[in-house]
């Protein structure tokens, strides 16, 4: 008996240590101009400028498509969403002496006090088959 719990138990295992799906819902664009630059990251050292880490995963849609975006085939883990309302399409945040000039937002929506929030405030577990984050968008000028 003790042989089949233990065969349940790592069958239960392997079963949800399965990729997950992640759905990411953007909201608050404030115009359809350009880009959505999405960026998910399990290394708070590449948070929340993640185009350095060669495992993150990255998308680049245009900003009238990019009210869903979903990424699949993800292992189970704690990650972090950075997004870019790149609306003049140069592929970065364009910045007016240490302000954003462009959108932005971060998975679990932290507040903004001075900077990027840390990893560890945009942080979030993926730990089902199908997990979603919705991120609603911030502009400062």
């Amino acid at each position: 008996m003790a042989i089949g719990t233990a065969a349940l138990a790592s069958a239960a295992t392997a079963a949800t240590a399965s990729p997950a799906t992640l759905e990411v819902n953007i909201s608050g664009l404030r115009n359809m101009k350009g880009n959505v630059l999405v960026c998910v990251t399990a290394n708070p050292r590449f948070f929340p400028d993640c185009s350095k880490d060669t495992k993150s995963l990255r998308t680049t849609l245009p900003a009238r498509d990019s009210a869903q975006v979903s990424f699949r085939g993800i292992a189970q883990g704690t990650y972090a969403i950075a997004v870019i309302h790149d609306e003049n399409g140069n592929d970065k945040m364009d910045m007016a002496i240490f302000i954003p000039k462009e959108g932005f937002g971060f998975s679990r929506n932290p507040a903004i006090v001075s900077g990027p929030p840390k990893f560890k405030a945009a942080a979030f577990a993926i730990d089902a088959a199908e997990v979603s984050q919705r991120i609603k968008m911030k502009y400062m000028l």
